[in-house]
């Protein structure tokens, strides 16, 4: 079954996440002030975000880059279909390694036999959709809370194993690094139900662009 893409947006709880996360963590105020303007944005095509994801793991962005772009040209349009029926070795010739080309042959497989539909994912919690994506051979649990953020805009997701939050955390709260996650993971339940906007901001305050997926 064909489903639309989302379109790209922003939260709808933007502005009450950033007020009441002010009054929450006075920390955390001179980033919200720092970038006024900006937001989340999330949507697009469920089966693409996470193909992206699969193929961007462990390498350079150029070389992801580059080989997402030869996936594109090869394999058009991208879907879940088109996917199944490139042979294995077409999709090594764009650059893909022998694994990646079973993972996302893999995803592809999940998608086009219902295991994974987009239109339910509305009506899934957080944790049944990471037990979701991670049936897919090569998504994480971190790949699938990237996917819970950025793609679908949950408002409470905290990815505890992200490198950058914790980097973020050590610097914007004084904390030695590396430093146990159960203690972000405790520290972080004053930011809730807002965890996923927290996180942005954190994570924004190291990027020279707006964090993307």
């Amino acid at each position: 079954m064909s489903v639309a893409p989302r379109q790209k947006q922003a939260p709808s709880y933007w502005d009450e996440a950033c007020a009441q996360l002010a009054r929450q963590d006075r920390a955390l105020v001179g980033l919200l002030q720092a970038f006024p303007a900006e937001r989340l944005q999330g949507g697009g095509d469920a089966f693409v975000t996470l193909a992206n994801s699969i193929i961007g793991q462990q390498i350079s962005v150029r070389a992801a880059e580059q080989i997402w772009g030869r996936l594109n040209q090869r394999v058009q349009p991208l879907t879940p279909e088109h996917v199944l029926a490139t042979p294995a070795d077409e999709l090594k010739q764009v650059g893909l390694s022998t694994r990646k080309v079973e993972y996302l042959t893999d995803l592809a497989r999940h998608f086009s036999d219902g295991r994974i539909e987009p239109d339910q994912f509305d009506h899934l919690s957080d944790a049944e959709v990471i037990a979701r994506l991670t049936d897919v051979r090569g998504i994480g649990r971190w790949t699938a809370e990237m996917f819970l953020i950025f793609h679908l805009l949950r408002q409470d997701v905290l990815p505890l194993d992200d490198i950058g939050l914790q980097r973020a955390v050590a610097q914007h709260y004084g904390w030695p690094y590396p430093f146990p996650l159960k203690q972000l993971d405790a520290f972080a339940e004053r930011w809730r139900p807002w965890r996923t906007v927290a996180t942005w901001y954190l994570w924004r305050s190291l990027d020279p662009i707006p964090v993307a997926y």
